[in-house]
């Protein structure tokens, strides 16, 4: 499977940006991680092809994860940016046939 992220880039406190991720083929759970520097990977949203979500507490009631099943892809819509959100966001796919990640995408919030 591969993972093909766009969205992504600058934006101040506040703001809102989305992110895009089409996968080349139907895949059971769908998401995003993301790693600030000198951090580790950490989940910030999950959806299963029924629908199921899980979000990190972090970002809940901010971000919301969506998914187009026809289209194989994931969209991470994220509002209310925080400074503590900068990152590189990467898109995930999991499924009985392993575990794949996209190319990273930078998210900065910075005024």
């Amino acid at each position: 499977v591969q993972l093909q992220a766009s969205g992504g880039g600058s934006v101040q406190p506040g703001g809102s940006l989305r992110l895009s991720c089409a996968a080349s083929g139907s895949i059971d759970i769908m998401g995003w991680y993301r790693q600030a520097p000198g951090k580790q990977r950490e989940l910030v949203a999950v959806i299963t092809s029924g629908g199921g979500t899980n979000y990190a507490d972090s970002v809940k009631g901010r971000f919301t994860i969506s998914r187009d099943n026809a289209k194989n892809t994931v969209y991470l819509q994220m509002n209310s940016l925080k400074p503590e959100d900068t990152a590189v966001y990467y898109c995930y796919a999991g499924s009985y046939r392993g575990n794949f990640w996209g190319q990273g995408t930078q998210v900065t919030v910075s005024s």
